[in-house]
């Protein structure tokens, strides 16, 4: 059973998205990447995205461990309905609603806050399903390129296996890491040194 880690609703049990149609981020990669942010000074008062969300579980994370905001997007109905329920036990504890779940295609929601102008993001987690090619994940870091604040950090997850994200004009990777199957890499946005390499 997967379990928010630390912060305010460490310990607590988090609702898995039934069936096989999400790829939940096991606790061992989980707990590592979560130190890496924490080291980077990443989690406290920041405005989260979590795309591909699944049961949410990184951004619900993210909102125990002092995130300003989270907002989880996250398509499928079922896991949009477990998102909810997550988002609903750490906003408990927060006493407010930090977390706040959009049901909507990947695309779709970026498409939207960008005629919008919302508000730009400071950490943003893409953990897309592996059937998701490199020329959709490609637009999709595209699409997010310019509605990320200058320091912001963008996480992407994937297998092992698949080739490094293209990442768009306004985006550059600054480190990579692999736990077993996974991958995790890691990009800024362009030409902002003060994000520190690790």
């Amino acid at each position: 059973m997967s379990r928010i880690i630390a912060g305010a609703a460490g310990g607590s049990p988090l609702v898995s998205v039934p069936g096989d149609g999400t790829r939940p981020t096991t606790d061992r990669v989980k707990e590592a990447l979560f130190s890496r942010l924490e080291a980077m000074n990443m989690l406290s008062d920041t405005r989260v995205l979590d795309l591909y969300a699944g049961s949410g579980s990184l951004g619900v994370e993210s909102a125990s461990r002092g995130a300003k905001s989270v907002e989880l997007v996250e398509f499928n109905d079922k896991a949009a309905a477990v998102c909810q329920r997550n988002a609903e036990l750490v906003n408990k504890v927060a006493g407010s609603k930090v977390v706040t779940v959009q049901r909507s295609r990947v695309e779709s929601f970026l498409a939207r806050v960008a005629e919008a102008g919302v508000d730009q993001w400071d950490l943003v987690f893409i953990d897309p399903p592996y059937p998701l090619t490199e020329i959709e994940l490609a637009l999709v870091l595209e699409l997010l390129a310019p509605r990320l604040s200058p320091f912001a950090v963008v996480v992407v997850e994937r297998s092992a296996r698949t080739p490094q994200p293209t990442w768009p004009a306004g985006l550059a990777l600054f480190a990579d890491k692999k736990y077993g199957e996974t991958r995790l890499w890691f990009a800024e946005p362009a030409g902002d040194p003060t994000n520190p390499s690790v």
